[in-house]
This record gives structure tokens, sequence and C-alpha cells, in this order.
């Protein structure tokens, strides 16, 4: 059975780069073998992560995220059994909020930022739905 999990958090602190290059270091190491795939949408202080899979495999992931210590604020925005795969092209596939056109985050919020805590998890999807029909999605090149 496949689930996608889509949830938000804030960052305990200020993600940097090498910070966020190790997140997505762990994410290519590791989640093909647990046939998760998805995507990383962030910011410096925002996260917002759609995780693809078998049921207990993202279930297992879910709950190691939620107690990573670089993350507080953590938000379930939706969870369901799915069909089919919607990010199944990418092990985990990342955009950087902040190289979005804004009329697009504005699109789907009140604001021009990224910021999933005012807004539906629908919408949050939608969002997602899009940056992936737009072409938004970077693969994290080898090496």
């Amino acid at each position: 059975m496949l689930v996608r999990c889509l949830y938000a958090s804030r960052a305990a602190a200020t993600l940097s780069p090498a910070a966020l290059d190790h997140i997505l270091v762990q994410s290519h190491r590791n989640n093909p073998q647990r046939g998760i795939t998805g995507m990383l949408c962030y910011t410096p202080e925002v996260f917002v992560q759609v995780l693809e899979g078998g049921r207990d495999e993202v279930c297992e992931l879910y709950n190691t995220i939620v107690r990573d210590e670089r993350h507080r604020e953590i938000r379930l925005l939706a969870y369901e059994e799915i069909a089919e795969r919607h990010f199944g092209s990418w092990v985990m596939g990342q955009v950087d909020a902040n190289t979005v056109n804004p009329s697009l985050l504005l699109k789907y919020s009140k604001s021009a930022g990224l910021d999933p805590f005012a807004i539906t998890g629908q919408a949050t999807m939608a969002l997602l739905m899009e940056l992936v029909a737009t072409g938004s999605i970077a693969r994290r090149p080898a090496g």
C-alpha cells in the first residue's frame, strides 16, 4: 500500500547551506532502499516536505523527522493512501522557495512567501504540484 505524507516544520536554527546539503545527502543515500520518493521545499526557516512510499516506511521516516532536533513546530498537513505517486521521479527533489516566482506563492497564500502554517494542506499540495508542473524541482547533483 502506498501513502503520501505532507508536513511542515520550522527550522530550530536558521538552515545553513551545509545543513541543507547534509539533509539531502542523507535522503539520497537512504530513500532508495526504503522505496521513498518526494520533495523538499524550503527556506532557511521553513521546511515543507512530501514523502511517498509504503505505509510503514513513510511512517517510520516521519517519526524520525519528528524526533529530529533540527525541526520544531512540526505539523502534519495531509496523510492519505494513494494509488500512484506524484513525486516518483525524485528520490528527494528540492525547491528553494526563495527562488520561486513570488506570484506563484501568492496564488496560494495571502503573502508572497512560503508559509504552510497559514494555508491549508490542500493549498500546500497544490503549490507543490504546480512546482512539479513548472519544472521548479531540482535534483541534487551526484557526488
